[in-house]
């Protein structure tokens, strides 16, 4: 009798671990979407604090500067920084002709990556961060090879001692009369995107904003001054911007003639790229998990905040954002949101019906989309 009384309860608790049902929690969420986003600017010591404190879930700009040793939950991620742009003088006495302005170019391109720690060597104006670099990624390594050939060492052994100078690449061009070789900028590529792109109706454009061929248009193009050299450069943009052309494989020809004819001239050229690095909490209880980041504009996207889970509640809680720029431009979606804290703020609240893709060219759903299967045949 006992060992039957036994089976009974074995198969009554057998029949109640079967017919156990799931809680009120949703299997698969839609979104991570905080409930309430906080941002708030904020000096880099100050994020370091917070981020310690687990009173910040992340800080969009600088590094913070910790005064202590930084726990393994403080991580950091990296995208794209800035171009770093190398003009040369045409004035310069060391300039000739267009082989001794391609010497010069070369020889401040070596001597910069020797210079600034920050710097990848990279002269070629589409980075490995860019969505379309693989179309490219053959001409950058030839680029980069060019530069460090022992004929380029030799060149730029001969040409010590050029005089550098800075300039900002977004404003006044460098007086030519005066005394440098070579004048170097840094170009921001997430704040040159922005500049560059527009919301309207819902939707984001232009399309191709965060094509690396657009970028290299932008910073490249300014600078040529041959009319013919322009004028085909002037062709074949506007051909990628109407779509004529017949396929994928035209099309992508056609951006790597473009960027040949951008870089063509020794004028202006890229030397390399510096790396934004951006501090996140993910904590185990404080943080978040599961984030997404751009490529070119790091946290400051669309996909950071509806890809980071918080730990409030199983679906959404505060998002707490600093950033290391106060605002300063209007708000409102039509002509303001244009510095770098009105940005992020209407990434957290405007509703666009797709946004960029975090590694690609190309846009993604803002949405869940109801996809439905192919009939079966």
């Amino acid at each position: 009798m006992k060992r039957i009384a036994w089976l009974m309860v074995a198969a009554v608790m057998a029949l109640a671990v079967t017919a156990a049902q799931g809680g009120h929690e949703f299997p698969v969420y839609p979104s991570y979407y905080p409930h309430e986003i906080q941002i708030e600017t904020l000096a880099p010591e100050r994020a370091a604090e917070l981020l310690l404190a687990g009173k910040l879930h992340a800080y969009v700009g600088r590094e913070p500067r910790f005064d202590r040793p930084i726990p393994e939950s403080i991580t950091t991620v990296t995208s794209l920084g800035a171009l770093v742009v190398v003009r040369v003088n045409p004035q310069s006495k060391r300039i000739k002709d267009q082989a001794s302005a391609c010497n010069v170019a070369n020889a401040a391109v070596r001597e910069l990556a020797i210079r600034r720690k920050d710097l990848e060597l990279h002269p070629y104006p589409i980075t490995p961060f860019d969505g379309d670099y693989l179309y490219h990624a053959d001409r950058a390594a030839t680029a980069k090879a060019r530069v460090l050939s022992e004929n380029a060492g030799a060149a730029a052994r001969a040409l010590r001692g050029l005089k550098f100078r800075e300039f900002d690449a977004s404003g006044a061009k460098p007086d030519a009369a005066a005394d440098w070789d070579v004048a170097v900028s840094d170009v921001d590529v997430k704040t040159l995107v922005a500049q560059s792109t527009f919301a309207t109706n819902g939707w984001i454009a232009p399309p191709w904003a965060r094509e690396g061929w657009f970028v290299a248009s932008l910073i490249l193009g300014p600078a040529i001054e041959a009319s013919d050299l322009r004028g085909r450069v002037q062709d074949e943009l506007a051909r990628l911007r109407a779509g004529t052309y017949a396929n994928t494989t035209e099309r992508i020809n056609l951006e790597r003639e473009l960027v040949a004819e951008l870089t063509r001239p020794c004028h202006t050229t890229i030397a390399g790229y510096t790396l934004r690095r951006e501090t996140l909490n993910t904590e185990y209880s404080t943080g978040v998990e599961n984030i997404a980041f751009d490529a070119l504009a790091g946290l400051d996207t669309p996909v950071f905040i509806r890809t980071a889970k918080l730990k409030d509640f199983p679906w959404n809680g505060w998002l707490l954002l600093g950033i290391d720029t106060p605002p300063t431009a209007a708000w409102n979606p039509i002509a303001g949101f244009t510095d770098p804290f009105g940005r992020l703020m209407w990434n957290a609240i405007g509703d666009p019906a797709v946004i960029p893709a975090p590694n690609d060219v190309g846009w993604i759903l803002n949405r869940i989309s109801d996809v439905q299967a192919s009939p079966k045949p």
